[in-house]
């Protein structure tokens, strides 16, 4: 199962206001394992950007200058998300900018359904949280992902970070690779990372202290009720 976690910034919050998108992110999902393949693009709006907008993502106009508009990118974004499922936070904002994007080109190649379906995670949220916040930083505090490095919202940070929360809100758990790896700044795609490989090293097993442990159960113990399917670790131990 192929699944693309996807995110952009705009210039505003209504395409039919005639803003546009500045920045996707997208990072790539195969079985609910994160490959390290990934989209990433800044863009050219040819328009000014709201300074409510800039305040949250902070790309000014003067930044995106050289960078190509969406018709010159249009086919590589298309093909890199064809045919997978994409996951989005408020699915329907970054469904509606791509789709406005698209109606633009000449011929119009159709719409992003006609490409990818769709899983918006704060609807999957708000199913499984009722009546709490359910925005990204609010998930990642529920779900202890580290967002630290959040200070501005970013299309592809925030993507990473959203592949995470899907990833623990449905029961997963994502996987580490090591840090080799082709840039994508400039909507590359990327090769998958290379696995780490530990076999070499000399470890030692050190372990857990009584209080340790029972700190791990009580840690578990909120993961089940958190996840609808229960903590991995304790399915994996039936």
């Amino acid at each position: 199962m192929r699944q693309i976690v996807l995110d952009t910034e705009t210039t505003g919050l209504d395409p039919a206001s005639g803003h546009r998108i500045i920045e996707i992110g997208a990072v790539e999902l195969l079985d609910r394992k994160l490959t390290g393949s990934h989209y990433h693009q800044y863009l050219q709006p040819d328009r000014e950007i709201d300074e409510a907008a800039l305040d949250v993502h902070g790309i000014t106009a003067e930044f995106l200058i050289d960078k190509p508009r969406f018709s010159e990118i249009a086919q590589g974004f298309l093909d890199f998300v064809r045919g997978a499922e994409l996951i989005i936070h408020n699915a329907p904002f970054d469904i509606g900018f791509l789709d406005a994007e698209l109606s633009r080109l000449n011929p119009v190649p159709g719409r992003m359904s006609d490409y990818a379906s769709v899983l918006d995670t704060l609807v999957m949220a708000r199913d499984r949280h009722p009546g709490q916040k359910n925005n990204l930083d609010a998930l990642c505090r529920r779900y202890y992902v580290d967002n630290t490095q959040r200070t501005l919202h970013g299309a592809l940070l925030d993507a990473e970070i959203l592949a995470d929360v899907y990833l623990l809100m449905t029961g997963g758990q994502t996987a580490l690779f090591s840090a080799a790896g082709e840039d994508a700044s400039n909507g590359e795609l990327v090769k998958p990372h290379a696995r780490l490989d530990i076999s070499a090293l000399n470890l030692v097993t050190i372990e857990a202290s009584s209080f340790e442990q029972q700190q791990h159960e009580a840690k578990l113990d909120e993961l089940d009720k958190a996840c609808k399917d229960g903590s991995l670790w304790r399915r994996l131990q039936e």
